[in-house]
């Protein structure tokens, strides 16, 4: 075990600091807001479908597919677009050891 002393940390850096971070987490955040717009109108287009039967829809049923619906395309996206974010912003690379080269250079 490594005594308190001789321990070593780094300060968590901030995402929003580097140039290239900043601008990956901005086109998150935008196709994130897209995608959430995207999500209410999947929920609504489901509920009309589901409505559109000639049968009484009981409520727990609306909101099961409020809650489904919703949820599913939120985490689809949201678990793409971190993938995308994660290549963008440069975390791929250091997981990789390359740092900040190039693909040119590995």
């Amino acid at each position: 075990m490594i005594p308190p002393a001789e321990a070593k940390w780094k300060p968590m850096t901030d995402p929003y600091k580097d140039s290239r971070q900043a601008d990956a987490w901005r086109r998150y955040k935008k196709l994130m807001t897209w995608m959430a717009l995207a999500a209410l109108v999947s929920v609504i287009a489901a509920l009309i479908y589901v409505y559109s039967s000639n049968e009484d829809v009981p409520i727990h049923m609306a909101i099961a597919t409020i809650a489904g619906v919703g949820f599913s395309v939120l985490l689809g996206t949201a678990l793409m677009g971190l993938v995308f974010l994660s290549n963008a912003s440069g975390h791929d690379d250091s997981a990789m050891g390359r740092g900040a080269q190039d693909d040119s250079e590995a």
